[in-house]
């Protein structure tokens, strides 16, 4: 049996990721649009995601964009991989079923 990432596999967080992997790994999403599009809490989306940063699998930067304060969200190349093998994974353990 192959082994999801446990890190990806949670609902919140796959959704983030997979969300994250569309834009690309040069591309970053604010983090107020990438809150929206999720529909998600601003506290949920931040926990979810601390667990990806700290995984390495996504990097969030903390900027000030005239007097507001702005934070974006990038896959990283690391998170991009653990992304395309949790999907592989996924294929195998489906083919594996039927």
């Amino acid at each position: 049996m192959p082994d999801l990432d446990p890190i990806i596999h949670a609902e919140s967080r796959l959704r983030a990721i997979t969300t994250l992997n569309e834009v690309g790994e040069r591309d970053r999403i604010a983090f107020t649009k990438l809150r929206k599009i999720l529909n998600m809490t601003a506290g949920n989306l931040s926990t979810h995601l601390r667990k990806l940063e700290d995984a390495g699998y996504v990097e969030v930067t903390k900027t000030i964009e005239g007097r507001t304060p702005a934070t974006y969200v990038a896959i990283t190349i690391k998170g991009k991989a653990a992304f395309a093998d949790y999907r592989k994974a996924l294929r195998e353990l489906l083919a594996g079923l039927s």
